[in-house]
């Protein structure tokens, strides 16, 4: 027999309630109070900086979305609990007899007797979850609300770009979270008619009490009409279709002929047969019948199959692969258009250029007006190698063990003494890692040793003087050192040179306290030989009360800071330092480059930090893998993720004393990032704020420069058809100079504008080359101006693809520098160093490509870096080859241009010192040959060697060749004759340029 449930209600004791309540107390103190404290720094962080508008903007954005995500989710299912309550059947069993046909009687009891607590309860938990879970999704939401046009329709609905990027996005978010929400409810609802008796499934079909069947009917129906919105919205994303890429043919993205002709309509057809069959769910509320609803979501499923998924197969196999340059022709056109429109690239100068290129007969002429023309490149040929000087600067201007130098040193121009130059640059900043000892003690790691000091700088082509074989201390940088007692020759600021804020600062626990009680120890570290330091800037949270010392105390878990001594009430800690961690915390919708350069403007080191905007999609725009397209010999992990749109469209600067972050507008036609600054007004300061000093040192970004050089290899080609079959199609060479199979870098460098017939002015640029696809010819140039007149005009010389007679094409670096280093030029100059008596490892630094005169320079400087504890590279030599002509080597950039060029007069205004000077060193050997000994004899640069200098020569590598040939046979005999002839071969060399005999060092190696 059926009975009423019970009516009396357990109570809980006074005891019980409080403990429960002291219990959820320490729960959320334990899981909210680290994460109140975090918002608190950031909090105080954002005050610091001054962008606490863009810390607000997030913070409310957030809680919107979170309280709209938890009243829906959670206001969702509390409704269809409610209704699953109030139409439960009346009698059912709940205990005693027929309790034992009812599996679920016991819960049931329990749900009962508390009804709000389960109704409430579990509504809240979903609730918090799902409110967690949107609110992450912020970025989705501002640009919806802040949406810009672009300006710009799609060819295939015409509705403007802003749609697809900055809406659909959002509708799609929104319809994925009421999937969610139905979905959930109906399963709640499912569970709860079961448990109150609404759905039975005692008896052999069980029963359905008609206000659950008219319940979950209503939640079905919902959720296929749900679903039929969902494939009015999956056409538009047909636009962001891979089915190309994914299926290894031409790979470009898009939608193809199969989705415009195939799958488009079949989601016209599936949204159709959803909104029937939502009727059909519908109809069940009034209709005992549950067939219909069967029927129709069996229809839907098969449609999905036939329709959605069999039909384009079909049409993709039997029309679109057999004529498929025909049929993707038009998509090809289109992703093509897009993909330029994306990225950037527009408006690319594409330039033929015919190089003078030798034939297999000889060397072409030079014309030495031509070379006289170029004077703006070549004398400005960069020959110092920035990604090889880190330990030369590091052991000749280190200073200290905890003083540091990027690993990569940068490059970028000054005017000094009227002369405008490119400049080797390194800031000498703070190294916490470096630590040793007591300086690892907590205070002297965050209150004594809390900047770096000043930047380093060398000319970057020149050295002191030049190297030889026996000397140690040329072939070095002319360093200039900028810093808080000497502005160096940029005019920098006792204040500007003190870097609290750089590249080596980064992590949770790299803080510093500064700013201390006057006349307390300890104080900051400002350098050897100069006295202590106190902070005096604007920079930091101020830490002048008690309760600041205990929330950050808390926040790094640090008692020190609460009871240290010497903090006072001026004093401040400085945390989120380094510059690009700075810049993406006040902009976090920016995608920052990977390196922050250091400039001097007006006095005061500042750091810049090159912003991108990006989209993860674009409408028919390639998909670009970030760690594939940015990665090369010396950034081998290239940057994270994938995008579908990028433009450099800000630059920021993190001043390395105060800590002060800007950030500029220098796209002003960028849609998205015009969508970023209406959500964050005041940010991003307009273009008109830009200082001439500032933007004089604006490089052309590294990033999104390789970016673009990956896609111009394809997307240089305007017709489809070529598209298709990739003729024409480029790729980027390999660094010769480096073991790693990588591709080679981008070199930044001043010289002449590489277009022909332009302006004799110089140009800071950055540059590249480009090969024939599957080849080693060369067959781009590709270089970009840093200019402020001028950035970012995109230059490609084109050099032709075919060649008349019996012409040779220009080289690639694989294949100049296989020539130059087994050339008897390079053989002879490196051959000294087999006798100096110090083992050196040969490093090869970056090989230059440069158009002048009507063709295309090679210079490739070498260092070698001696076998000792404290040994450093220096640089030894310069090798220079134009076209496929001779190829010169000498200690000086003159000589090997001199030689390359066959004795052409160079500009008369070439007249550099160190490397690049016409006066040649005493010791220095002609071009070709390299003695390292005395003095040489005399002739022009490039003349042929005298037949007993040819006869040493030709004896050296004779005996080597025997040495090496004993040594693998372990023929010891053989061994000892072969240096004894090298020995002899060696005294005949030094007699015949004029040396002093000295003895031979046996065993003295030369490696690279």
């Amino acid at each position: 027999m059926a009975n009423r449930p019970p009516t009396a209600t357990p109570q809980l004791s006074r005891r019980t309630k409080t403990l429960l309540i002291v219990g959820a107390v320490a729960l959320v103190v334990l899981l909210g109070g680290a994460r109140l404290v975090d918002v608190y720094v950031d909090w105080a962080w954002f005050g610091e900086v001054g962008f606490r508008g863009v810390f607000t903007t997030i913070l409310w954005t957030r809680v919107l979305q979170f309280v709209v995500a938890a009243v829906l989710m959670g206001g969702l299912l509390a409704l269809n609990l409610v209704i699953a309550y109030r139409v439960r059947p009346v009698f059912v069993p709940v205990a005693g007899a027929g309790a034992a046909d009812d599996p679920v009687a016991r819960y049931r009891t329990v749900v009962l007797s508390r009804p709000r607590w389960f109704a409430i309860g579990i509504p809240a938990v979903v609730a918090l979850i799902a409110g967690l879970s949107a609110q992450a999704d912020w970025q989705t939401v501002q640009l919806f609300l802040n949406s810009t046009p672009f300006g710009v329709a799609d060819p295939v609905f015409g509705h403007d770009i802003a749609f697809y990027v900055f809406q659909l996005p959002f509708y799609r978010w929104l319809l994925s979270w009421l999937f969610v929400a139905i979905a959930v409810s109906f399963v709640a609802a499912l569970i709860a008619h079961y448990l109150f008796g609404g759905i039975r499934l005692a008896g052999r079909n069980g029963a359905v009490a008609p206000p659950a069947r008219a319940h979950l009917a209503v939640l079905a129906g919902t959720f296929v009409l749900l679903k039929a919105v969902a494939y009015f919205f999956d056409r538009y994303e047909l636009l962001f279709s891979d089915r190309k890429a994914a299926e290894g043919g031409a790979n470009f993205f898009g939608a193809t002929y199969t989705d415009l002709n195939a799958a488009m309509p079949a989601k016209l057809i599936l949204l159709i047969i959803a909104v029937i069959c939502a009727a059909a769910f519908f109809s069940a509320v009034v209709l005992r019948n549950l067939q219909i609803p069967a029927i129709a979501l069996a229809l839907l499923v098969l449609s999905s199959v036939l329709v959605g998924a069999a039909w384009p197969a079909v049409l993709e196999q039997v029309s679109v692969r057999p004529n498929a340059i025909d049929r993707e022709a038009q998509s090809i056109s289109w992703n093509i258009a897009a993909t330029r429109q994306a990225f950037g690239l527009g408006n690319v100068g594409v330039v033929p250029y015919a190089p003078q290129v030798a034939s297999a007969a000889g060397n072409a002429a030079v014309p030495p007006q031509d070379v006289a023309n170029s004077q703006a490149t070549l004398n400005n040929i960069r020959i110092q190698d920035p990604s090889r000087l880190n330990r030369t600067f590091a052991v000749q201007q280190q200073l200290t063990n905890f003083y540091a130098f990027a690993p990569q040193l940068d490059i970028d121009r000054y005017t000094v003494n009227g002369q405008r130059q490119d400049f080797v640059l390194a800031a000498r900043e703070i190294n916490p890692d470096a630590l040793i000892g007591n300086q690892q003690d907590w205070i002297n790691r965050h209150l004594v040793y809390t900047h770096g000091q000043g930047i380093v700088s060398a000319p970057a082509d020149r050295v002191n003087v030049p190297s030889n074989a026996e000397a140690s201390q040329g072939g070095l940088p002319e360093f200039s050192v900028s810093d808080s007692s000497n502005p160096g020759p940029f005019g920098l600021s006792p204040d500007g040179a003190r870097i609290y804020y750089g590249e080596f600062v980064g992590g949770t626990d790299d803080y510093a306290i500064v700013g201390g009680n006057p006349g307390s120890a300890p104080r900051e570290f400002d350098g050897p030989g100069r006295p202590a330091n106190a902070y005096t800037g604007p920079g930091g949270v101020p830490l002048g009360n008690w309760a600041q010392r205990l929330v950050f105390a808390a926040a790094y878990g640090e008692r020190n800071i609460l009871f240290n001594g010497s903090i006072g009430s001026d004093s401040r800690i400085m945390y989120n330092r380094t510059p690009v961690e700075r810049v993406e915390k006040v902009a976090p919708w920016l995608r920052t480059d990977v390196d922050p350069y250091p400039a001097v403007v007006d006095g005061r080191l500042q750091w810049i930090v090159d912003g991108y905007t990006t989209l993860p999609r674009y409408p028919y725009a390639q998909q670009v893998g970030l760690g594939q397209a940015t990665s090369d010999s010396l950034r081998p992990a290239g940057s994270p993720g994938s995008v579908g749109y990028m433009r450099n469209s800000v630059k920021a600067t993190v001043d390395a004393y105060s800590g002060e972050v800007r950030i500029y507008q220098v796209d002003e036609q960028d849609p998205v990032l015009r969508t970023w600054m209406g959500a964050f007004p005041g940010v991003v300061r307009p273009a008109a704020e830009i200082s001439p000093s500032l933007r004089a040192h604006f490089r052309y970004p590294e990033e999104i420069f390789k970016v673009q050089r990956d896609l111009l290899t394809r997307y240089h080609v305007e017709n489809p058809r070529d598209f298709f079959s990739t003729q024409n199609f480029w790729t980027v060479p390999e660094d010769p100079t480096r073991e790693a199979n990588a591709a080679i870098p981008p070199y930044y460098l001043l010289a002449g504008d590489p277009r022909p017939g332009a302006a004799p002015d110089t140009q800071f640029q950055i540059t590249s080359t480009l090969l024939a696809l599957s080849r080693p010819n060369l067959s781009a140039y590709l270089s970009v101006s840093s200019e402020p007149e001028t950035y970012g005009q995109m230059t490609v010389l084109e050099l032709p693809a075919q060649l008349t007679g019996d012409q040779r094409g220009p080289q690639g670096p694989q294949q100049v520098q296989a020539e130059l280093l087994t050339s008897n030029s390079v053989n002879q100059g490196l051959f000294p160093l087999r006798q100096s008596g110090t083992p050196v490892q040969v490093q090869y630094g970056n090989l230059l490509t440069l158009p002048v005169a009507g063709g295309l320079l090679y210079v490739e400087p070498i260092y070698v870096e001696r076998n000792a504890q404290t040994s450093f590279p220096q640089l030894f030599g310069v090798i220079a080859r134009f076209n496929n002509g001779d190829i010169g080597y000498a200690p000086t950039l003159q000589g090997a241009l001199q030689a390359a060029f066959q004795g052409v007069p160079l500009p008369p205004g070439l007249t550099v010192p160190g490397l690049g000077s016409t006066q040649q060193a005493p010791t220095g050997p002609t071009p070709g040959a390299n003695t390292g000994g005395g003095p040489l004899p005399s002739g022009a640069p490039g003349q042929a060697l005298s037949p007993e200098l040819s006869e040493a020569v030709t004896a050296m590598n004779d005996a080597l060749d025997r040495l090496a040939q004993a040594q693998a046979a372990r023929d010891f005999r053989g061994i000892g004759d072969a240096e004894a002839a090298l020995d002899s071969a060696i005294q005949r060399f030094r007699a015949a340029t004029g040396a002093s005999p000295a003895t031979p060092a046996q065993g003295a190696t030369a490696g690279g």
